[in-house]
């Protein structure tokens, strides 16, 4: 990094080249490589425009980029669904879709696959947020707010707005659900609890429709 704390164009380049390569591996005969470089170029330009740490960006346009692969795949039907799909999404994706995604991994025991995203992604989760899922042992460290694209939502079966009004495409054969929570932005650590115990019951009651039994405390 030429300064420390950012990659350079040409050393980014290279280094979303070597995620491309990987990603090509693990995707060898689903996709070919032009298809994943274009994809994650695309994926590197949106999180660059809310990256807060730079030198993160071609570890983030990984996952990212694998995460809208995975998708798209099953979108295409390349890819089978072994579980129910669910997206969850809010203005920032940095509190209520991340600990609505979170807790319906856990409570579901992984039975559920989920993902998130935001209608204007922030820079980071909220600190707050962080705190309240870690006292629930639930770690957030790894999460990190990422862009709404269509693939995500054409890959769920289950769509979940919090906040984001009209910001969502609307694709058929997709249940759509908005569910009218308080934004933890700003908030003090008791309401953000409030907030969370709020979104816990609606993931229960969602995983129930789901026919998915709770589990994980």
């Amino acid at each position: 990094m030429a300064d420390g704390s950012a990659w350079s164009e040409a050393e980014l380049h290279i280094r979303v080249r070597q995620q491309v390569r990987r990603l090509a591996d693990e995707f060898e005969g689903v996709f070919g490589i032009e298809t994943i470089q274009r994809l994650a170029d695309e994926s590197s330009a949106l999180l660059r425009q809310n990256a807060r740490l730079p030198e993160y960006v071609p570890l983030l346009v990984y996952r990212y980029t694998r995460e809208r692969l995975h998708a798209q795949a099953q979108v295409e039907g390349t890819m089978s669904k072994a579980q129910p799909e669910v997206l969850f999404v809010c203005v920032h994706n940095a509190g209520r879709s991340q600990m609505a995604a979170v807790l319906t991994q856990h409570l579901s025991g992984g039975k559920v696959h989920v993902r998130s995203a935001g209608s204007t992604p922030a820079s980071e989760i909220n600190p707050r947020v962080s705190e309240a899922m870690a006292e629930l042992g639930l770690d957030l460290s790894e999460k990190f707010p990422k862009p709404l694209t269509d693939d995500v939502v054409q890959a769920a079966d289950v769509v979940i707005t919090m906040g984001c009004g009209d910001a969502c495409p609307i694709f058929p054969g997709k249940r759509y659900l908005d569910w009218v929570i308080d934004d933890p932005a700003g908030q003090p650590i008791e309401v953000v609890r409030r907030i969370r115990e709020e979104i816990r019951s609606r993931v229960e009651t969602l995983l129930a429709e789901l026919g998915v039994a709770t589990s994980g405390g």
